[in-house]
């Protein structure tokens, strides 16, 4: 049971963030809306509805079949294309700009909603056709059905037009890093709170170390649970590495400080509380935004791009993001219902951050007049925002070395 837990835990957002997963559920809808909509047809009052309103009366059965068909087949093929359109977006996204956001771009819904009432229209459909029969009265053609079927199709024919106008918008790459801005904002709000000093002094407590039982990337801990075994159990869990490192097995995960033994059961327990799975969901840590953006500046200032316009563009996000994230940080020290500290985190500071992401920036377009104004300008900004003495003196050092450069 709790491998199950812990599946739907460490997949959850994979499966949510699909692109199929509206369209899936979408599609049951339209299947639930076909078996009522014939349920209707058949029952006693639609068929006195169609008895008395003659231009809902659709009585041969070789037309209605043809009705559906000809749209069954049209919408088909505006699906394909419409799919077509979203694979050439995200292709040239990922080989222009980088695979890390097509995520970003997998998760609007918008479009999923609209692949979705497409798949639940045909899905309608197909449903609709195989219920038609031919027959005297033709009273058992389902024409209230039918004519729901046109109006879905109409419906489906104004949203493809406006989802050509949106794809052409999405394509744009302002869109792209607004949306990746957006998100990492987003996640920040949701996880962030004032920053503050705070940190647990464990050190004269005896210590004992607990390994990875796998490869891969640290993704985080059920956080609930994990206070409370640290709750039941009077121990403090110091998490060595910050979310979003790739640790190998047997390294060290985690200390528990704890007066007693730490038994193998406990050890097991608390290391499946671990998630360790690949991929980048800023939604789980918004550090990934700010990767993601510094990777796209980067691969913009590459020869094969050679796209500095975008690399501003990104530095203009980054510096949005480290706006916020001057006064914010994410909580490292988590307590249980009395206040007591149970789990400490290891998180990385503003100034780890700034060099993570703009260093390498700096290193690829030092040379460029464009990065250089941009950083100029961006680090001014930053500066005149923060009162830490650390962040000051970290992006002054940056700050002479773009005066430099410009002078020289």
């Amino acid at each position: 049971m709790k491998s199950i837990i812990k599946w739907l835990r460490t997949h959850s957002s994979n499966i949510v963030n699909s692109i199929a997963f509206y369209p899936a559920i979408i599609a049951c809808i339209f299947l639930l809306l076909s078996w009522a909509m014939l349920e209707m047809d058949f029952s006693t009052f639609g068929k006195e509805l169609k008895g008395t309103l003659d231009w809902l009366s659709l009585r041969d059965a070789s037309t209605a079949r043809t009705i559906v068909s000809t749209i069954l087949a049209g919408l088909i093929s505006l699906t394909v294309f419409s799919f077509s359109m979203v694979m050439i977006v995200l292709n040239q996204a990922a080989s222009q700009m980088s695979n890390r956001i097509l995520n970003s771009m997998i998760e609007n819904r918008f479009q999923q909603f609209v692949l979705g009432f497409y798949i639940g229209t045909i899905v309608y459909a197909l449903f609709l056709l195989s219920t038609i029969r031919d027959t005297n009265t033709g009273i058992y053609v389902p024409a209230l059905s039918i004519y729901l079927l046109i109006i879905f199709t109409v419906i489906n024919i104004f949203l493809f037009i406006y989802f050509l106008d949106y794809v052409t918008k999405t394509v744009k790459f302002e869109t792209i890093i607004r949306r990746v801005k957006e998100s990492t904002l987003d996640g920040m709000k949701n996880v962030f709170i004032a920053e503050k000093e705070e940190k647990i002094n464990c050190e004269k407590l005896p210590k004992m170390e607990i390994a990875s039982q796998t490869s891969g990337y640290f993704q985080g801990f059920e956080r609930g649970r994990m206070v409370e075994i640290a709750k039941e159990n009077d121990i403090i869990i110091d998490f060595v590495h910050e979310i979003g490192t790739y640790i190998l097995e047997g390294c060290i995960i985690c200390n528990v400080y704890n007066q007693n033994s730490v038994n193998n059961t406990l050890k097991n327990e608390i290391t499946s509380l671990c998630d360790f799975f690949i991929g980048e969901p800023i939604n789980r840590n918004p550090n990934y935004g700010f990767r993601h953006l510094s990777e796209v500046a980067i691969k913009a200032l590459s020869r094969a791009i050679n796209d500095p316009a975008t690399a501003v563009l990104s530095l203009n996000a980054l510096s949005e993001l480290f706006a916020f994230r001057l006064h914010h940080c994410r909580p490292t020290v988590l307590k249980d219902n009395e206040g007591n500290p149970r789990v400490q985190l290891n998180t990385l500071s503003f100034s780890e951050l700034f060099e993570l992401c703009i260093l390498p920036v700096w290193d690829y377009g030092r040379y460029d007049r464009y990065i250089q104004k941009a950083l100029l300008g961006q680090i001014h900004q930053l500066l005149a925002l923060t009162k830490n003495e650390n962040n000051i003196l970290m992006m002054n050092k940056l700050l002479i070395e773009v005066r430099n450069k410009i002078d020289k």
